[in-house]
C-alpha cells in the first residue's frame, strides 16, 4: 500500500494542472488513472467541487462554478462552465488561470455576470465579449442585479473601528490591537472590517452612483461569518431591497441572534423593519445567563421575531416576502421555519409548521402560490413544497442530500445540487410530480465520474437502534470497500458536531466515510439526541444536557454494533469526531469503560469553563450551558454541564488519543486541544497533537488536508490494526 500511496502522490503532483484535451486552457481538473481501487486523500483532493448553479430565465441552460485544487501549489482555482438543461453541450467558459466565481444570468439570459479579481465582469452566454464593469481595486466579493438590469447590489468590506481601535498613523508597523468591547473576532479573523451592501447604477460605461444602503451604520450585511448575497433580495419592480441584518454591537451583539429583515426603498433611501413594529424598544439582556427565560423570549414577544430571520425572497408578483425564521433569541440552532409576510396586509404566516424540522433553503413558484424547500428528515435532505396556507407535501424521497434549491428559470422545474455519502455535488433538474413516485430527477453533471468509476466504495446501510430511554435512533452503517461478511473489522464510532447538525447523507472532503471505508473500517454514525430530522423534542434534548442522553445514545450505537453485527470486532473500536463531536470524544475518554482502543478529537471543547469566555459568539455558550460559571445561583442544567466538563475526568483517561486543532479557530480556541494533549501526556497516555497555525475550525488548504488524512489513518491503524 505504501508504494501505491507514493506513486499516486507523485501522479497528483505531476498532473495537478493537467488540462482536458478538448479545452485549451488549464483548469486543474485531474484525469488520474488510479493504481488502487480504494479512496485515498490524493483522490479526494483531485475531485472537482461544484459550488453554485443557476438556470437561465428560459430554463434551457445552467451556468455553474467548479473548484479544482492543486496539491503542489497548495491552492484552488474556480472556473465557470455552462451546460444545457438536459446535460448536453457542457462547455468551459473560463479562459485563463485566474479564478472566476458567482455566475448569474443577466440581460434576459443573453449574458452572464461573475466576479474575477474582486471586480464585477460580464460576458456572453458562450463566454465571449468579456467586459469589466467595476473599478474598485478588487473590493467586490458579492453582487445581485436588479430584475430590470439597471442597478446592482455590490458587497464590499468597509473599515470598522468601533471595537478594535485604529492603529495610530505614526506607528504603521505596530501589530497591537486595542480592543474595547466584545465581538472583536469572528470565526477566523479579527473584526477590523465589516461587509456592507452598495447600490450602483448600471450604464453602458460601467457602474456609477454607488450608494451604501447602511451608510453610517456599524452593522454587518451580509452577516458574519457565513452570510452571502442570499441575505439580500430585489423586489420584482426593482424599487425595494430586502436585507438581513442584526443591528447590535458589542456585548449585546455577542449574546444575541436577533437578526431581522429590513425593507429599503431605493428611491427615498428609507428603511423599514419587517419583523418588528416601528415603536419596538427591545430588551437589554443579562449577558451571563441564557435568554431562554429572559423577556425577549416571552410568549408575547415571540410575535416580534426575536430570533434569527434571514435570507429574504420576494414572490414573483411582489406581494409577499418569505424568509427563514428562528423563533427564539440566543439560540442559533432553533428550528428554521419558513415565514411569509403579506406586504399588503402585514400578516405573517409560518407555512412549514407541518414539517417538524429545518428549512435549509427555499424558492418561490412562478405563480407566487407555492414555495419549494429542502429539509432534513430521518437522515436525508429531501425536497418539499408548501402552499401559502401551510399545506406541506414531500416531492422526493432520496437516500441523499439536496444541498440547494432554486427555480429552473421561468419553468415549473427545480434546480438543485445533490450529494450523498458516496458522491460529491452534482447538478440535478427536478420536475415535481403530484406524488413522490411521479417526481422526475435528471442528473445534469457527472463531475467526478472519471474518478468514482475507478473506486470500490463501501455499502451504506440504515439501522434503527434502541436507546437507553426506550426510543429508536437512526444509525448509518458504512461497510469497508472490500467488505467480506465472514471477516471482523475494526470499527469507528463517528461523533457528530453542532451539537445540532444532522448526520444526513453529506459528502465531506475531510470527514469522508468512504475514505474511512477504503482503509478497512466499519463506520457507525448515529443520529443521537440533539440532531434535527426527528422532531423538535429529539432536537432540543441536547441543550443543557451535553453529557446525558446524547452520550448514552453514542454508547447505545456502538454497543449495538459490537454485540449484534458479526463483522464488527468489539476488541478494535475507536471513537472520532470534530467540534461537539470532539468534545464528545474527550468526554467519552473518561467514561467509556474500556470500550475503545483509541480516540481522535478535532477542534473539540475540553474545558467548558474556559470555553465559556473564550468562544467568540457568547450566545452559544449561554444557550447551551445556561449560565456563566461564576454566577452564584447556577441552574441545575448549568451546574451539571460544568461538573461534567471533560477536563475534570482526566484521572479516568487510559486510552491513546490524537488531538487536532487549528490556531485560527476562534469558535473553539486551539488551547482546548493543547490542554487535552498536555494532560494526556502528563498522565503518561500515548498521545499526539496535530496543530495547524493557519487553519480555522476546518482544514481548507490541500497539503494540510492530506497531512490531516495521513495523520488520522496512521493513528487509527497503529491502535486498531495490531
Amino acid at each position: 500500500m505504501n508504494k501505491i500511496f507514493t506513486m499516486l502522490t507523485a501522479a497528483v503532483l505531476t498532473l495537478s494542472t493537467t488540462a482536458v484535451a478538448a479545452e485549451k486552457e488549464m483548469i486543474g481538473k485531474q484525469t488520474l488513472t488510479l493504481n488502487s481501487r480504494y479512496m485515498t486523500p490524493e483522490v479526494l483532493w483531485a475531485m472537482g467541487r461544484i459550488a453554485t448553479a443557476e438556470a437561465s430565465p428560459d430554463g434551457k441552460k445552467i451556468v455553474y462554478q467548479v473548484g479544482y485544487y492543486s496539491v503542489k501549489e497548495n491552492k484552488s482555482r474556480q472556473v465557470l462552465r455552462v451546460v444545457d438543461a438536459d446535460g448536453n453541450n457542457d462547455m468551459l467558459l473560463t479562459t485563463d488561470k485566474e479564478s472566476e466565481t458567482d455566475p448569474a444570468w443577466i440581460d434576459n439570459g443573453n449574458r452572464i455576470a461573475f466576479i474575477k479579481g474582486g471586480e464585477l465582469w460580464t460576458m456572453n452566454a458562450d463566454g465571449t465579449d468579456r467586459k469589466c464593469l467595476s473599478d474598485t481595486k478588487g473590493e467586490i466579493w458579492g453582487f445581485k442585479f436588479a430584475p430590470n438590469g439597471k442597478k446592482v447590489i455590490l458587497i464590499k468590506s468597509i473599515p470598522f473601528n468601533e471595537i478594535i481601535k485604529k492603529t495610530p498613523d505614526d506607528l504603521p508597523l505596530s501589530t497591537g490591537r486595542l480592543v474595547t468591547d466584545l465581538m472583536y473576532r469572528h470565526w477566523d479573523h479579527y473584526v477590523e472590517q465589516i461587509p456592507h451592501p452598495f447600490v450602483a447604477d448600471v450604464t453602458a460605461n460601467g457602474l456609477t452612483a454607488t450608494i451604501d444602503i447602511l451608510e453610517g451604520e456599524p452593522y454587518e450585511c451580509p452577516m458574519e461569518p457565513f452570510g452571502g448575497v442570499e441575505q439580500l433580495a430585489w423586489s420584482p419592480d426593482a424599487q425595494h431591497i430586502a436585507y438581513t441584518c442584526r443591528k447590535k454591537t458589542g456585548v449585546q451583539y455577542a449574546i444575541s441572534t436577533d437578526a431581522d429583515i429590513y425593507l429599503y426603498n431605493v428611491a427615498t433611501r428609507e428603511t423599514k423593519n419587517l419583523c418588528k413594529p416601528a415603536d419596538y424598544k427591545g430588551y437589554e439582556a443579562d449577558p451571563t445567563h441564557t435568554m431562554l427565560d429572559q423577556p425577549m423570549n416571552s410568549v408575547e414577544n415571540l410575535k416580534n421575531n426575536p430570533g434569527y430571520d434571514q435570507n429574504p425572497q420576494f414572490s414573483p408578483n411582489g406581494r409577499y416576502v418569505a424568509w427563514q425564521s428562528m423563533a427564539r433569541d440566543g439560540y442559533e440552532a432553533d428550528r428554521n421555519r419558513l415565514c411569509v409576510l403579506d406586504l399588503t396586509t402585514g400578516e405573517k404566516t409560518y407555512v412549514t409548521e407541518e414539517f417538524d424540522s429545518n428549512v435549509d433553503g427555499f424558492c418561490w413558484s412562478n405563480d407566487s402560490k407555492m414555495l419549494s424547500f429542502i429539509g432534513v428528515w430521518h437522515g436525508c435532505i429531501n425536497m418539499y413544497q408548501t402552499n401559502l396556507k401551510g399545506k406541506v407535501r414531500q416531492l422526493t424521497d432520496n437516500k441523499a442530500d439536496f444541498v440547494s434549491i432554486a427555480p429552473m428559470g421561468n419553468t415549473s422545474r427545480l434546480l438543485a445540487l445533490r450529494q450523498s455519502f458516496s458522491t460529491p455535488n452534482d447538478i440535478f433538474v427536478v420536475t415535481p410530480g403530484k406524488y413522490i413516485a411521479k417526481t422526475q430527477q435528471l442528473q445534469v453533471t457527472h463531475e467526478n465520474k472519471h474518478l468514482l468509476d475507478q473506486l470500490d466504495l463501501g455499502r451504506v446501510e440504515q439501522r434503527w437502534v434502541k436507546t437507553t430511554d426506550g426510543k429508536y435512533m437512526l444509525t448509518w452503517v458504512i461497510l469497508p470497500s472490500n467488505f467480506d461478511p465472514n471477516k471482523r473489522y475494526p470499527t469507528l464510532l463517528f461523533c457528530e458536531g453542532g451539537p445540532q447538525s444532522p448526520v444526513s447523507q453529506f459528502w465531506s472532503f475531510r470527514w469522508n466515510f468512504q475514505i474511512m471505508a477504503a482503509h478497512g473500517y466499519v463506520i457507525i454514525a448515529p443520529n443521537r439526541r440533539g440532531l434535527p430530522g426527528f422532531g423538535s423534542e429529539w432536537n432540543e434534548q441536547v441543550s443543557g444536557d451535553w453529557t446525558g442522553q446524547c452520550m448514552n445514545d453514542y454508547l447505545s450505537a456502538i454497543d449495538d454494533a459490537a454485540n449484534n453485527l458479526p463483522y464488527v470486532d468489539k476488541d478494535r473500536l475507536g471513537a472520532v469526531g470534530a467540534s461537539f463531536g470532539g468534545f464528545s470524544v474527550y468526554y467519552l475518554a473518561g467514561h467509556h469503560n474500556k470500550r475503545f482502543k483509541c480516540f481522535i478529537s478535532h477542534d473539540g471543547a475540553f474545558n467548558l469553563e474556559s470555553m465559556y469566555t473564550d468562544t467568540e459568539e457568547a450566545w452559544f455558550s449561554n444557550w447551551e450551558y445556561d449560565d456563566a460559571f461564576w454566577n452564584k445561583k447556577l441552574t441545575d442544567r448549568s451546574k451539571k454541564t460544568y461538573d461534567n466538563s471533560p477536563h475534570k475526568f482526566i484521572d479516568n483517561w487510559d486510552t491513546p488519543i490524537l488531538c487536532i486543532h487549528g490556531e485560527k479557530d476562534y469558535r473553539i480556541n486551539y488551547t482546548q486541544g493543547m490542554g487535552a494533549f498536555n494532560a494526556a501526556r502528563m498522565k503518561g497516555i500515548p498521545a499526539e497533537l496535530l496543530i495547524f497555525p493557519d487553519e480555522n475550525h476546518w482544514v481548507l488548504k490541500p497539503q494540510n488536508g492530506i497531512l490531516w488524512q495521513r495523520t488520522f489513518f496512521a493513528w487509527l491503524d497503529k491502535w486498531l490494526k495490531k
